[in-house]
């Protein structure tokens, strides 16, 4: 079942996904080489925390920190550690807050010290493809034509789509109805109605589709250790058309001033 919001629930919602917003910033100032993806976390947890909210994924189904933190070739749900970042690497951060009774949830892929010009385009191109997603969001069209966008798009410059992991429905629960692939056909799917509020989230591949998960029972890593990228974002149907309710604009503002590459 899909749950559409009402105007006020919309609004406690963005507050929540602008809680994730703040939180991404927060990481934007501190990430960089030789930290490690532990501290990262950890920095994470008491900013949510200190700010009133609650982090959306520690505990979740087991899921044992704050962010996903997820290097190279792992696309997503990767645990932090003593892995330390360094000059090359690109790290998909992912994070959800729970504020005010509802979920925001969304994600940046940042660039780390010199990065290869072909994995800065990859990850070019998949935030590009969110944006592509987000303008078919509207009324009158179907979760298939978000899919078709985002999957028209990458391809065009050889990318590969991750099929097992979607986008999804979000609320009062972190994962709600309905899922929103990263690939599909215009016209099939779930009818985009009013008041619906979806994360959308493209998970894209330098190399083959193909993934497998690691032993810790978590990590998504591409089969032929290729990098992939993974941009997030909440939005609400409005007035027929989609609205973000999330925000790259704090942690990219923060990049600029630090004189680090934006993605």
């Amino acid at each position: 079942m899909i749950y559409v919001k009402t105007k006020e629930e919309i609004e406690l919602m963005r507050e929540s996904a602008l809680a994730v917003s703040r939180t991404l910033a927060l990481i934007a100032e501190y990430i960089d080489e030789g930290v490690t993806t532990g501290r990262l976390d950890k920095l994470a947890e008491e900013f949510i925390r200190d700010n009133g909210g609650e982090p959306s994924f520690k505990g979740y189904h087991g899921f044992p920190a704050t962010l996903c933190m997820s290097v190279n070739e792992e696309v997503v749900h990767g645990i932090p550690g003593k892995y330390a970042l360094k000059s090359g690497d690109v790290i998909s951060v992912d994070c959800g807050v729970y504020k005010n009774g509802f979920h925001g949830d969304h994600a940046y892929s940042f660039k780390i010290g010199n990065v290869k010009p072909e994995v800065s385009k990859l990850l070019k191109i998949t935030k590009e493809s969110l944006y592509k997603g987000i303008e078919a969001a509207k009324t009158g069209n179907r979760i298939g034509d978000i899919g078709f966008a985002i999957q028209d798009y990458v391809r065009k410059h050889g990318y590969s789509v991750v099929r097992e992991l979607t986008g999804h429905g979000l609320g009062r629960e972190l994962h709600e109805e309905p899922p929103v692939p990263n690939y599909g056909k215009r016209g099939r799917g779930a009818k985009i109605t009013e008041g619906m509020v979806i994360a959308i989230e493209p998970m894209i591949n330098l190399g083959k589709k193909n993934v497998r998960q690691l032993a810790d029972g978590w990590t998504i890593v591409t089969e032929d250790k290729k990098p992939s990228a993974h941009f997030e974002h909440d939005i609400a149907i409005i007035n027929g058309q989609p609205e973000i309710l999330s925000t790259f604009e704090y942690l990219e503002d923060v990049l600029r001033k630090r004189g680090m590459e934006i993605s």
